[in-house]
């Protein structure tokens, strides 16, 4: 990670360039394009139909959520092997707009081949597949996307800008749910929402695929307008040699993580520690609607007005932390978001009834967005100039590595005490290791940087 200090200046260049409301909004517009694929692809809408309408019937003694889990499973495998390579390409080239784009397009025309999927078990495959690559190409896109932050910002706006993005990854999910709820979805009967479209053969299901990948392609568009490509630099020499083979890219990455372990270890103890307590925020959101209704007594219809409601004050606690980021540093938002969430759950763990689950659960979720967004703008502010890219993919790969913490210990909790409440106590754990990992890692420093 030595730089000489030629190096160094050729790096900065690229930090604060495309400064201005339009390249910031561009920016952000692609977090709010790209929660098509997050809200209504893998979570909500897509993925379910994938499960219980197509693998209905499915022949064998394996369910269709096993084959889905393994699918995605496979995906954040090649995503975990493949992250840090690619960003170290990105930064070589210097093409993280275009390599963007591809990403962007790869994602985009997935998701609208997914309106071939038909309500037919044998379709499952296809299913899969379709769901697992637009998995592996849109989590791989975020490294491009996130090492673009220090292009939209400088110093002094990087937090708020980080908190911006996720905040409109937010708002856009809960748009685009809402209308495809309501255009698509809602009613009984053979034709369904407010469009009528006939539910035969997953037509509208099918159909919500198609309007999610236009939505992603359409609000993608403006980042490529107006937020530049990075300009080429040396800040990484060895770089150059790895963009030309795949294999000696493996070997650069080798020789780049014993000098991080060896000349900057607070970035790896960072890595560690937003690794951990990352799995923790996506616990929270994963298991938030079955502990809703199993535990709190929300009824099943509401559950999509609480996941409305959490992604709302989820985004508006990423655009105050944002504010906050810059004044007092990354570390400090993201230690009194976790502190939060983790008082909130205690909370939780030992009360009842609906209205607590409403009062403390969007207490809980409001420290979410911060925590994302500064966990971002943490690394940001510490990634060598010119080396973002492969900085942010390792954050992707140490982030997959542990992505198994939170589901294992809700589980087994759950199972120990045969009580989903307890499964409280393993989302918690995560939580707190997390914190107590960030805790010794210095931070004062960030602020403005």
């Amino acid at each position: 990670m030595t730089e000489s200090s030629g190096q160094v200046d050729a790096g900065h260049a690229s930090v604060g360039q495309a400064t201005g409301r339009a390249p910031v909004l561009a920016w952000g517009f692609w977090d709010w394009a790209g929660a098509s694929f997050n809200a209504v692809i893998l979570t909500f809408v897509f993925s379910v139909y994938l499960t219980d309408k197509v693998g209905k019937g499915l022949p064998g003694g394996i369910s269709p959520s096993a084959w889905l889990g393994w699918a995605l499973g496979a995906a954040g495998l090649v995503v975990a092997l493949t992250a840090p390579v690619a960003g170290q390409w990105f930064d070589a080239t210097a093409r993280r707009k275009l390599s963007l784009g591809i990403l962007t397009s790869v994602t985009v025309l997935l998701m609208a081949a997914m309106f071939f999927v038909r309500e037919d078990h044998r379709y499952l495959w296809l299913g899969l597949v379709l769901l697992a690559v637009g998995s592996t190409s849109f989590e791989l896109s975020h490294v491009p996307y996130f090492a673009m932050l220090r292009q939209v910002s400088t110093p002094a706006t990087v937090g708020r800008i980080s908190g911006f993005g996720w905040s409109m990854g937010y708002f856009g999910g809960i748009l685009l749910l809402l209308i495809c709820y309501v255009g698509f979805i809602a009613g009984k009967g053979d034709y369904r929402g407010l469009l009528g479209v006939p539910i035969d053969d997953g037509l509208n299901i099918r159909l919500v695929a198609v309007l999610a990948a236009v939505w992603f392609a359409g609000f993608a568009v403006p980042l490529f307008l107006y937020v530049p490509e990075v300009p080429r630099t040396d800040a990484d020499p060895g770089a150059a040699v790895g963009a030309r083979s795949f294999l000696a890219s493996y070997r650069v990455l080798w020789r780049d993580v014993r000098e991080l372990w060896r000349v900057d270890r607070r970035t790896v103890g960072f890595l560690l520690a937003s690794a951990i307590f990352r799995d923790g925020l996506a616990g929270v959101f994963t298991f938030g609607a079955i502990l809703a209704v199993r535990v709190y007594g929300i009824a099943d219809s509401d559950v999509l007005l609480f996941g409305i409601a959490a992604n709302v004050v989820a985004a508006l606690g990423a655009l105050v932390g944002g504010r906050f980021d810059d004044r007092v540093g990354p570390k400090a938002v993201i230690v009194t978001a976790l502190t939060g969430m983790i008082l909130a759950g205690a909370f939780l763990l030992v009360l009842s009834g609906p209205l607590m689950f409403w009062l403390f659960g969007l207490i809980l979720t409001v420290f979410v967005g911060p925590a994302q967004a500064s966990a971002r703008s943490f690394l940001a502010r510490l990634a060598p100039p010119g080396r973002e890219g492969q900085m942010f993919g390792l954050y992707a790969t140490t982030g997959r590595a542990v992505s198994f913490l939170a589901p294992t210990l809700f589980g087994f909790f759950v199972w120990a005490f045969n009580a989903e409440r307890a499964g409280i106590v393993g989302l918690l754990l995560v939580l707190i290791v997390g914190l107590m990992l960030l805790l010794p890692v210095r931070g004062d420093d960030l602020r403005g940087r």
